[in-house]
């Protein structure tokens, strides 16, 4: 009942169709005129290595590199609870549920951008920030999240000091005087309606937490004097894109003070900041959540499969190979700062105790013992990336092995190949084992002979067989129905005779490097590359090339660079 008193003056507030503001400050009179970004790559490389030439590359028919246009992005799930415990804590539960990720291309990062609130979700936001303001406010939080002491039931000066600095930390930049008069004029309200100071002050930060400025990462650019056709992102826009891009989580303080000072808007400030963003444990996070959306690891959490055919599976699994899959990266990336296509090649890993049972080597005693780093035996059947659980039962069915949904993987989450889906009226089961056709490579014969399917099946097939010799949960075999298996096969003009020699193939593949490159840039930017976007790809891919493939140093290069820093018209301009 209370609520409904107060939802006229919240609704004013927080209900807006847009976010509001003011504009970020436009570029710095010595930037006028001139490209601010094309020397980014040039001057920001990290300082122990030489900067190497930027060639200028066109994009394909001769065009120049030309960036899409900027769109409001919707937080994900997990850049909302990083916002709110990285401000506040990681004891305040975020217990309620909120609208659903949409997965686009595979990234949720590109369904944010294409995202709007549905009315179930506004709702379920509106009954989150009031969860989530009750406990900011409760006794034990209130020193940390307030910072003054009332007079009485009807502060403003303490309100409006409670109020300033959370706004600049939840909607990432400061609030306008009228966005805080408002505040405080909704926080005033309440506590006069309640007698209760704290009380009204959690109305006016359910106000916050439901805005669309909370809800929705702002960056739309200013336009750019030097080309009016386009845009580019400068002071808390640009904070907050590299921080979401870097952290996954919102600018620190730190950010917000470099954004006030126009230090990102000078490449050589930019490229401080990235730096410092990169050597935060934050990055780790960061990179956690890359990699869980390209290799769609969160599918991991309801694995399933048929325990009669797989008495070794359990629901644990699915979580533990999602777990080994993000360390074996993050420690690539952040301790060894290794090239990250040894990730397909690679004997170390990290096992808990029932992976270690379903690779068939020593581990942990117990799965309450944890991750171990290990390394295979030189004659292990597995290595890398594509030997792991994450990779293996995830492309499987319940009750078998899928070649196609593993090759497909290859094919596009390693080498950025497409496949387009198969046409509605083409029947894709396979017939049952029979005694001319008993292992599954004779019956996926049918695929590459059938004119209808020969044509995406033959990209995408040979690759899954090489990974045959692991069943449905991973583990290695030798033999399918009673058939020696035939992991041999053939990628894009070259052979190979087994899971290992695949592997091998794959880490020297020339695609993979920019395939990485590619995820790394969809995820960054929040959409798919048109042609025009292909020559910066094809610029950092160079870049990356010349230090090592080293994934820390590709984020970095891709924090600082032209398709990062810039966009086109939005969709309201013409």
């Amino acid at each position: 009942m209370k609520r409904r008193i107060l939802s006229g003056a919240l609704l004013a507030l927080a209900a807006c169709g847009q976010p509001s503001g003011p504009p970020p400050p436009p570029l710095p009179p010595q930037d006028a005129g001139r490209d601010v970004t094309a020397d980014v790559s040039r001057d920001t490389l990290p300082a122990d290595r030489p900067a190497p030439d930027r060639p200028l590359v066109v994009a394909p028919g001769g065009g120049e590199f030309q960036p899409p246009r900027a769109t409001l992005r919707r937080l994900t799930q997990a850049q909302y609870r990083n916002c709110i415990q990285d401000l506040y804590g990681e004891d305040i539960a975020i217990s309620r549920p909120m609208e659903p990720d949409s997965v686009v291309d595979g990234f949720a990062s590109i369904g944010a951008a294409e995202a709007s609130i549905s009315p179930r979700g506004v709702e379920q936001y509106e009954a989150l920030a009031y969860d989530l303001a009750e406990q900011l406010l409760v006794p034990a939080r209130r020193a940390r999240t307030v910072g003054c002491t009332p007079a009485g039931p009807i502060d403003d000066a303490c309100a409006r000091a409670a109020l300033a600095p959370a706004g600049r930390r939840l909607w990432r930049r400061p609030l306008s005087p009228e966005e805080l008069d408002a505040l405080v004029a909704v926080a005033r309200r309440a506590a006069m309606t309640l007698g209760d100071f704290h009380q009204g002050l959690g109305f006016a930060f359910a106000a916050l937490l439901q805005s669309p400025d909370f809800l929705f990462r702002v960056e739309l650019g200013v336009p750019d004097r030097a080309r009016p056709d386009r845009r580019v992102f400068v002071g808390h826009e640009l904070a907050s894109r590299l921080a979401f891009f870097l952290w996954n989580g919102p600018p620190d303080d730190a950010l917000l003070d470099a954004a006030v000072a126009g230090a990102l808007d000078t490449p050589e400030g930019l490229a401080s900041e990235a730096r410092r963003l990169l050597l935060s444990p934050k990055a780790r996070r960061g990179l956690r959540s890359f990699v869980t959306e390209w290799l769609e690891l969160a599918r991991l959490d309801d694995l399933t499969k048929d325990t009669q055919l797989f008495p070794s599976f359990s629901p644990e699994l699915g979580p533990a190979a999602r777990e080994q899959t993000l360390r074996d990266f993050e420690r690539m990336a952040f301790d060894l700062e290794d090239d990250w296509r040894e990730l397909l090649v690679t004997r170390e890993t990290h096992v808990t105790h029932r992976l270690a049972a379903v690779y068939a080597v020593p581990g942990p005693a117990r799965e309450t013992d944890g991750f171990r780093l290990i390394t295979l035996p030189e004659n292990s059947p597995r290595r890398g990336l594509l030997g792991q659980v994450s990779v293996l039962a995830l492309r499987s069915h319940p009750v078998a092995t899928s070649p196609t949904l593993r090759g497909r993987f290859i094919r596009e989450g390693i080498l950025c190949g497409f496949i387009p889906p198969p046409p509605v009226d083409v029947n894709t089961a396979l017939p049952a084992p029979s005694m001319e056709r008993r292992s599954l490579r004779e019956r996926l014969q049918l695929h590459l002979s059938g004119e209808a399917c020969a044509g995406c099946h033959i990209r995408m097939d040979p690759l899954g067989l090489g990974l045959e010799p692991f069943d449905a949960i991973g583990r290695f075999r030798r033999m399918d129905n009673g058939v020696v298996i035939d992991a041999s096969g053939r990628l894009d003009g070259m052979d190979f005779r087994d899971f290992q020699d695949l592997t091998r193939r794959l880490r020297e593949h020339p695609d993979a490097g920019s395939c990485m490159v590619t995820h790394l840039y969809r995820y960054a930017t929040g959409h798919v590359e048109g042609d025009p976007e292909l020559s910066e790809i094809d610029r950092l891919t160079a870049f990356a090339e010349t230090r090592g493939n080293r994934l820390r140093e590709i984020m970095f290069a891709l924090a600082t660079s032209d398709g990062f820093r810039r966009a086109g018209p939005t969709a309201e301009m013409p």
